[in-house]
């Protein structure tokens, strides 16, 4: 061993009451998208504040979601991972496992971190705008004159 201390995963039941909110949490994951590598299970992307999820404390980011009210979330598409939670009632079991010490496809850490690039092109369309509308105003009045 390399003095590195890795936890083992456990397994949990959270039974959470859906709010109005839903049950507050995203998800990610599926065969279709798979959000840890040679894994296609379902995992909490992010737990959204004062929901349902947040209230009770135990899910966390990064967690894989083995069942929903009994119903193992193996082999499904992240649409069908979806309608199974969108489905499953006002009152709702999970079968949590933590999350785990591994690699991610993407971003590294707990949860994703989708980092658009919309700000860096919106500051280049902006630097271009201005670099044309400078161009039009030499080439109009300044070779005028």
């Amino acid at each position: 061993m390399n003095g590195s201390v890795h936890s083992a995963p456990s397994v949990v039941n959270v039974k959470l009451k859906r709010g109005p909110t839903g049950l507050g949490f995203n998800i990610v994951g599926g065969v279709d998208q798979q959000y840890v590598m040679n894994d296609s299970g379902i995992y909490v992307s992010k737990i959204k504040e004062d929901g349902a999820a947040a209230v009770d404390g135990r899910l966390q980011e990064g967690d894989k979601i083995l069942a929903i009210n009994g119903v193992r979330l193996e082999d499904l598409t992240h649409r069908g991972a979806v309608e199974l939670f969108r489905t499953a009632g006002e009152d709702v079991e999970l079968l949590i496992q933590t999350k785990l010490p591994c690699h991610m496809n993407g971003p590294t850490g707990a949860q994703p971190k989708h980092q658009s690039s919309l700000p860096f092109l919106g500051s280049l369309a902006a630097f271009f705008g201005v670099a044309a509308l400078l161009s039009l105003i030499y080439t109009k009045y300044i070779r005028k004159h």
